[in-house]
């Protein structure tokens, strides 16, 4: 029997289990922090009356860069019942990556660590961002007073005269970096958050006596819609984790029922001697995600634990698009078949000299995102005519109606689950002192699915080090766009037309990071 509610709003999960179950738990932490569904509602809206003493109204941006912990998810829910839209931010960008999105978001208030402050508040003053607040992980900052001196207020009253909140309201708006150009803002609706969440919830059996052990960060589509909201629209509970640490992991796992993870996780999983299937017996679904699993992986995982990793696929701009089946087949190297209500069609197919029919995979459904913030050009060049989201990625459909994905055009590199774009890291590259040209690709790596590694041409006359180019970009980006190897070549291979192969490159470097 399905466990997706059906309500169509994200907050009204939290209203309907405070009010039928509100003694339920919802969240606890390794420090003893705990959250019943009750306690959820009324700290949520606790948060709703201090950000509207802030000056947020319904359709105001609220810019979030600050370390996971109870505070940060009752920021969130606490901007769904607001009205407001979140914007989370990684905490690895630099300050040139942030000026970008303070600008771009115009936040009306922005709450970071409480050491980054003096460093940010220039930054927010120049985007005319009106207060700026700090919450750090250990609860303390500015904002903890600030929810203290407002607490007994309420938001009952500027609720009722705000606009009713409809499914197309933007809910978050989540920056996505393109292959050119700045990093673009995909705007994600309460529509969009909750049929997803719903239609998880039903496919993965998710209901109220599920726990699902978190670890994933929460400013990725990963660890916030797919995680966070899938427990929400299920009434289920969290085991919040500040972030991976694979013995701590396997240690948690008897008191939890979901594992969700991205492919590095489960390879440093099955380095742990602790990994069996005793550990693993209570547990009910592992579900990996935000870059390809290896088959490897997936059959010595199952040969450990006896347990079946369920693969899917989801972006920035679409959420989860597919998912393998909780009953049926689960195909390693295929992220399954489309969820309820979207659509996957393979654009303009080419077979791939197997008889596969390959090409550009593109997606329709309530999932997939409004465009980009304030680029109309962007978001039309994003959609066909029919109204089809293009993603960018290449793949496949078998006649199961399994999708396969076999490449990414733009050679997006995905490291670790994260999006690494190659023009912007050659962009840094290119502007050190001695670098004539460079180019960046993924190699596939044991532990993080593909490894940032970047091919460069000295200039004339330069000796070029590696340890100093990394050094230099470590303080330009964020760490994980950083190279993990700098590579060096007299020319980079170039076609008839003047465009640098990265197809070849990838095949020369290929076992690179091979394990011996």
């Amino acid at each position: 029997m399905s466990t997706a509610p059906s309500l169509s709003d994200p907050y009204a999960w939290i209203e309907r289990a405070a009010a039928v179950r509100g003694r339920a738990p919802f969240l606890a932490t390794p420090r003893g922090e705990t959250l019943d569904y009750a306690r959820l509602h009324t700290a949520s809206s606790g948060v709703a009356a201090a950000l509207a003493a802030r000056g947020v109204a319904t359709g105001d941006r609220v810019l979030l860069q600050i370390d996971k912990s109870v505070g940060a998810v009752l920021l969130y829910t606490g901007c769904l019942q607001l009205g407001a839209i979140v914007v989370p931010l990684n905490t690895a960008y630099t300050i040139a990556e942030l000026d970008h999105f303070f600008r771009d978001a115009e936040p009306q208030l922005a709450i970071v660590r409480p050491q980054d402050r003096e460093l940010l508040a220039p930054l927010a003053a120049a985007a005319g961002c009106a207060h700026l607040e700090t919450l750090g992980s250990d609860g303390r900052g500015s904002w903890p007073e600030l929810l203290a001196a407002t607490a007994g207020a309420s938001v009952v009253e500027s609720a009722r005269s705000r606009p009713a909140l409809s499914k197309d309201q933007l809910a978050a708006l989540i920056y996505t970096s393109g292959t050119t150009g700045r990093s673009k803002g995909a705007m994600l609706t309460r529509g969009n958050l909750a049929s997803n969440a719903a239609a998880l919830a039903d496919i993965w059996r998710f209901g109220p006596d599920d726990v699902l052990l978190h670890t994933l960060p929460l400013f990725h589509v990963h660890g916030l819609f797919a995680a966070l909201n899938t427990v929400l629209a299920a009434g289920a509970s969290i085991h919040l984790l500040p972030k991976f640490e694979a013995s701590e992991v396997i240690r948690r796992l008897p008191a939890a029922t979901v594992y969700m993870g991205v492919p590095t996780h489960y390879t440093r999983l099955l380095q742990e001697a602790g990994l069996s299937r005793a550990a693993t017996a209570h547990m009910r679904l592992f579900v990996s995600g935000s870059a390809p699993l290896l088959a490897e992986t997936h059959r010595e995982f199952a040969e450990r634990t006896g347990q079946v990793i369920l693969e899917r696929y989801g972006m920035t701009e679409t959420l989860m698009n597919t998912s393998n089946p909780y009953e049926g087949r689960r195909l390693p190297g295929s992220v399954g078949l489309p969820l309820p209500g979207v659509d996957v069609r393979v654009a303009n197919p080419d077979d791939d000299g197997a008889g596969n029919a390959v090409g550009m995979l593109e997606v329709r459904g309530p999932n997939v995102c409004a465009g980009y913030w304030r680029d109309p050009a962007k978001s039309a060049e994003a959609f066909t005519g029919d109204g089809f989201f293009i993603t960018g990625d290449l793949g496949r459909i078998d006649a199961d109606g399994y999708v396969h994905i076999v490449g990414r055009a733009k050679d997006l590199v995905i490291s670790g689950g994260y999006n690494v774009y190659p023009k912007e890291v050659e962009a840094e590259l290119d502007a050190l002192r001695g670098v004539l040209e460079s180019a960046v690709i993924g190699v596939p790596h044991p532990d993080l699915g593909e490894g940032v590694t970047a091919i460069v041409v000295a200039a004339a006359g330069a000796d070029l080090d590696e340890g100093e180019l990394v050094a230099a970009l470590r303080a330009r980006l964020a760490r994980y766009k950083v190279p993990r190897r700098i590579l060096f070549a007299a020319e980079l291979p170039r076609n008839t037309m003047g465009k640098v192969q990265k197809a070849e490159l990838r095949r020369t470097h290929r076992e690179l990071y091979a394990r011996s």
